[in-house]
């Protein structure tokens, strides 16, 4: 019989908006979600954007209940965990400042080259968050409207992925957000995350259900679904929300049952 004692989600259009903090919707539902079962958090962003957008919007940061809230950022190629009033650092795979000089300088080569550097942006477009460096067309802080509309199909940043992904055989090219590129290590993606996560709590991998909002092939999710762990996609964070009312429910009667 499967059971679910944890349940992982990603953060962008997931449980919030593109680099905007959960609605307060979320925030509670997330917060009753700990009090029944595991909870994870893997997305692209470094630590600082899972802060601003999740943590602190929880409507009690200092609960105890955060003790079972494993964080991700850079899908999963760093953790942390909750530490008196603390968050510490577990483990993070960090580049070399040689992968990180090849990385940098290939996808924005690649960027020019297909006439995708943007002049006009929200902040910087290159990131190097110690274990990924990203590439977003229109800045990190560009509004959600902006990226929907620089590349809608998706097409633009494939083609990127693919063109770097030549440049750089060794290491991960991976198409991100809306309008990101993330590089990291070779081999490692969310499923390394889960994987990793799965051995460091000793919770199997058929145990986990895994949310999120890019579950297509091309998408930075999917990864998680070729690994077999249970999955549920959604379009938004409404489409969560409205899915984990229903969830927490049927998972404190399956905790009963037990």
């Amino acid at each position: 019989m499967t059971k679910t004692t944890l349940v992982a989600f990603d953060l962008d259009d997931t449980l919030a908006p593109s680099k905007s903090p959960m609605d307060p919707r979320m925030s509670h539902l997330l917060s009753e979600l700990l009090e029944v079962v595991e909870v994870c958090i893997i997305s692209g962003g470094q630590f600082s954007q899972f802060k601003m957008q999740a943590i602190d919007n929880l409507p009690d940061p200092s609960s105890s209940h955060l003790e079972r809230l494993h964080l991700m950022p850079t899908c999963g190629t760093q953790y942390y965990r909750k530490d008196g009033d603390l968050w510490k650092q577990i483990y993070a795979e960090n580049l070399t400042e040689d992968e990180k000089t090849r990385a940098l300088a290939a996808v924005e080569t690649r960027a020019r080259e297909l006439g995708y550097w943007e002049s006009d942006t929200w902040g910087p477009i290159l990131e190097d968050r110690g274990s990924q460096i990203t590439f977003s067309a229109l800045g990190q802080a560009a509004p959600v409207s902006a990226k929907q509309a620089w590349d809608p199909t998706g097409e633009k940043k494939n083609t990127l992925r693919e063109a770097v992904q030549r440049d750089l055989p060794d290491l991960e090219v991976r198409s991100g957000g809306s309008t990101s590129v993330d590089i990291t290590r070779q081999g490692i993606d969310k499923a390394y995350g889960m994987k990793k996560l799965s051995e460091l709590t000793g919770i199997p991998l058929d145990d986990m259900l895994f949310i999120g909002d890019r579950l297509d092939e091309n998408g930075n999710d999917y990864p998680v679904k070729a690994l077999g762990v249970r999955t549920h996609a959604v379009a938004d964070w409404e489409e969560t929300a409205a899915y984990v009312e229903k969830l927490i429910p049927e998972l404190r009667a399956e905790a009963a049952g037990r």
